[in-house]
């Protein structure tokens, strides 16, 4: 079983949905654009390549005629990049209109950025929206801007002012895109500089203005270019969790032979979150039905103390370590499976969470460490917690998703893993996801610090041998 999509024959670049007839066929880069479909965000057909050659865009289908928007690059004299058209009556075979490519006017947009249309109908307005990833015009480097075109004929395209502009960013803001969920527009977009994310901005109009909700982002940096995906009931998005092959930046050591410090290269495995919308309109994510049902086998749980008074129970753990460190150890880590628990904390404890992928030790692994006097989860590998990466890492957090923790109640917590992916949620509104490469088969583990930690309900999920 696989809970995560990724080809055989390469990795997997930026997801595009388009839903028909009860189908989701998500094209993606690979070898150009290519297609799978699902109906369920677990099980998918054989990649399918379109003939096309380029990136990120869109699909719609209009009187019969499917219509492919996507971009193409020329890297010399200089690097530009172009807006491009193709027509299709069956989604297989695709002819491109090289007559309708466009590039930016060079007076409102910059001409370095014009790639990933997005193409939508406006009702309001009466014509067709076209959203780019593009640069404004500026004083500043901090052009980035979601552009926008209009056409009655998706043939013939006027270039205009950006649809938002917020002068943040120095990149453009990669794969926008725009959809309506009840009486709320949201505009969704990456962002490669100054934040490396997915990030979403909310409106009562598809004009604007774009309201900045308070976590506006969906996952961490290991969920990028992630597009919008409805069949008019359920919405999700569709993003990737990249590779770490190289290491430009030489962050490892040379003594140090594994991957997990290497650069977050582009391009990977297809993560697929389901958005739930907040009464307030603000917009969460829990895994999709078919995956957090995928694993249907349980384990039973074993529960090794090492450190701290537990009170272990069937199938539960609790601790009081008002002044020191807690741990156990639990089950080895499958290749495949879901760990899923209640959690609580019962007074203030500094820190408390699950460790991956260690031993007796209870040092080198992974932690997700819940933080509730800093309203976050964090993620940090045992790398960091010894003499030689202290001294490489200058920072103190490599992962983290904001959560405010109410005292004495239990959090729901799903912990996915496939291979080198990890994948948190807790209560349907929170997603951490990153990856371990370099330590498998070791076993799970539960820890607190400071105070009072319980872990209720659990479950570890996999397929039978």
């Amino acid at each position: 079983m696989k809970l995560f999509f990724h080809p055989q024959d390469g990795r997997m670049g930026d997801i595009i949905p388009f839903y028909e007839d009860g189908v989701f066929k998500l094209f993606y880069l690979g070898f150009g654009w290519t297609t799978i479909s699902t109906t369920d965000q677990l099980h998918f057909t054989e990649p399918s390549r379109t003939g096309i050659y380029g990136g990120t865009g869109s699909v719609i289908h209009v009187d019969g005629t499917y219509h492919m928007f996507y971009c193409k690059f020329t890297f010399r004299p200089y690097m530009r990049q172009y807006v491009c058209h193709a027509v299709s009556s069956d989604m297989k075979e695709w002819k491109e209109l090289p007559e309708e490519t466009f590039q930016p006017d060079g007076d409102i947009y910059e001409m370095s950025d014009w790639r990933d249309p997005h193409v939508i109908w406006n009702e309001e307005e009466q014509c067709w929206w076209m959203l780019l990833a593009a640069q404004q015009r500026g004083p500043t480097m901090r052009k980035g801007c979601v552009g926008l075109c209009k056409s009655h004929d998706l043939h013939h395209w006027d270039i205009c002012p950006p649809l938002y502009a917020p002068t943040t960013n120095q990149s453009a803001h990669e794969c926008p895109d725009i959809f309506r969920w009840g009486d709320w527009w949201y505009l969704t977009y990456s962002v490669y500089t100054d934040r490396f994310e997915t990030i979403y901005r909310m409106a009562k109009s598809p004009s604007g203005p774009w309201i900045t909700p308070k976590v506006d982002t969906f996952d961490t940096r290991c969920f990028y270019a992630a597009k919008h995906g409805t069949d008019g009931n359920k919405h999700f998005m569709y993003g990737w969790n990249p590779r770490r092959e190289k290491n430009l930046w030489h962050f490892n050591p040379e003594k140090y032979e594994g991957m997990d410090y290497n650069t977050w290269d582009w391009g990977g495995t297809m993560i697929v979150h389901q958005l739930i919308q907040q009464e307030d309109g603000t917009l969460t994510v829990r895994p999709p039905e078919a995956v957090d049902n995928a694993l249907t086998f349980p384990r039973p749980v074993e529960f090794t103390p090492l450190l701290g008074a537990w009170e272990i129970q069937e199938n539960s753990a609790r601790v009081e370590s008002p002044a020191g460190y807690a741990c156990l150890l639990m089950n080895r880590v499958p290749e495949c499976c879901k760990l899923e628990m209640d959690i609580s904390c019962e007074d203030d404890p500094r820190e408390f969470g699950i460790a991956l992928q260690v031993d007796a030790d209870f040092a080198m692994g992974y932690y997700l460490i819940f933080e509730p006097a800093r309203n976050r989860i964090q993620y940090k590998t045992g790398l960091r917690m010894y003499e030689d990466g202290g001294k490489m890492f200058p920072y103190e957090v490599e992962q983290e998703r904001p959560f405010v923790f109410e005292k004495g109640k239990k959090h729901h917590v799903r912990v996915f893993v496939q291979d080198s992916i990890l994948l948190l949620y807790v209560d349907d509104t929170v997603a951490l996801g990153t990856r371990m490469f370099d330590r498998k088969g070791y076993r799970f583990g539960l820890f607190a610090s400071d105070g009072t930690a319980s872990f209720s309900g659990i479950r570890l999920m996999t397929d039978p041998d």
